[in-house]
């Protein structure tokens, strides 16, 4: 695996340097100075398991078949894609947000001398995909089908994103409209697409099959990319600090969480009023408020069984497949988020 990753990095460097050299643009020293500093601040710093699961995802696939060196790189570069996508969504994601930090580090708009220039970035993270595709797979097959593949994934994103916006629109908290069909409607589009699906899909068509033939696997990855986003929000507020990396504020920031859907599905109309008066309010009394109903309301009771009925479900979709490839493709990322701490 440290092999795979280190052959995963090495592909993000020819990538940068043949972006840093695209015919379709003269670049001054400053702009090129400046968006190679862009790129390794935004790009590579996450996990990278969106990108690394195209290379598992195409190598399960196979079937046990090694890999070509043109196949590991051409894995790599859909990988980079899909990190390029991410990091185009978050650089925007936290100006619209107002964040202070990402992965440990300030925010880029938050840097001296970038501000606001951090949305022509965004552009510019969002327009290296359609370079990275045209320059490594214009010649394929499938060629057309991963531009329209990312178009749809990015449409899908952003426009969940949208509801996800407008739904908790500063100085309009309103609780009334927070249900477990919209809470899923946000995961779905804002995150299970691009998260979950979009790293399959790529493995799919690199193996040279149709997306229209797999909507079963679709289905089950948004799935399981809903399960994730609630351990996410469940982890927000009962996981360790330490683990998980950061301080979860889904409560003061007034979220679309699956524990305060939950909460409101499950309360009485004395309990329904204290969320109501506490829920989205920086004041840690009140924060401490919210926790305790949660907890009188045994929400940790609630969320392992929910945890124990997906996982069941989602094994049990899994297995009914017809394809062991496909099987082990979605017991690998089924195995990776089950029971997770962080």
């Amino acid at each position: 695996m440290a092999d795979l990753k280190s052959k995963f990095l090495n592909v993000y460097s020819v990538l940068k340097s043949e972006l840093l050299e695209d015919p379709a643009f003269e670049f001054t020293d400053a702009s090129r100075q400046w968006v190679e500093r862009m790129l390794d601040y935004n790009v590579p710093g996450g996990k990278l398991n969106r990108g690394l699961s195209v290379i598992d995802s195409y190598q399960l696939l196979q079937q046990g078949r090694e890999l070509t060196e043109d196949e590991i790189f051409q894995a790599s570069a859909l990988g980079w894609c899909i990190e390029w996508l991410q990091a185009f969504f978050l650089v925007l994601d936290d100006m619209m947000d107002g964040s202070h930090t990402r992965r440990g580090q300030p925010c880029w708009f938050r840097l001296p001398k970038v501000g606001l220039i951090a949305a022509n970035d965004g552009v510019l993270l969002r327009n290296h995909i359609p370079r990275i595709l045209k320059k490594h797979f214009r010649q394929k097959p499938y060629y057309v089908d991963l531009v329209d593949l990312f178009n749809e994934v990015e449409f899908q994103t952003a426009s969940g994103q949208l509801i996800d916006l407008i739904t908790t629109i500063d100085g309009e908290k309103d609780l009334s409209k927070y249900s477990l069909s919209i809470h899923r409607r946000i995961v779905q589009y804002k995150t299970a697409y691009y998260s979950f699906y979009l790293s399959v899909a790529c493995a799919l068509v690199m193996s040279g099959e149709e997306l229209d033939k797999h909507i079963d696997v679709k289905n089950l990855l948004v799935d399981m990319g809903i399960y994730f986003q609630v351990q996410d929000d469940y982890l927000d507020c009962f996981g360790d600090p330490e683990t998980i990396g950061k301080i979860g504020t889904d409560i003061e920031d007034f979220k679309c969480s699956w524990l305060v859907v939950k909460a409101l599905e499950l309360s009485n109309e004395e309990q329904k009023k204290i969320l109501h008066e506490n829920y989205g309010n920086h004041d840690p009394a009140k924060v401490a408020k919210v926790k305790a109903l949660y907890k009188e309301l045994d929400l940790q009771g609630v969320f392992a069984e929910y945890e124990r009925q997906s996982y069941e479900k989602l094994m049990s979709s899994i297995e009914a497949h017809p394809s062991k490839a496909v099987q082990e493709v979605l017991k690998s990322f089924l195995g990776k988020i089950y029971k997770r701490k962080k």
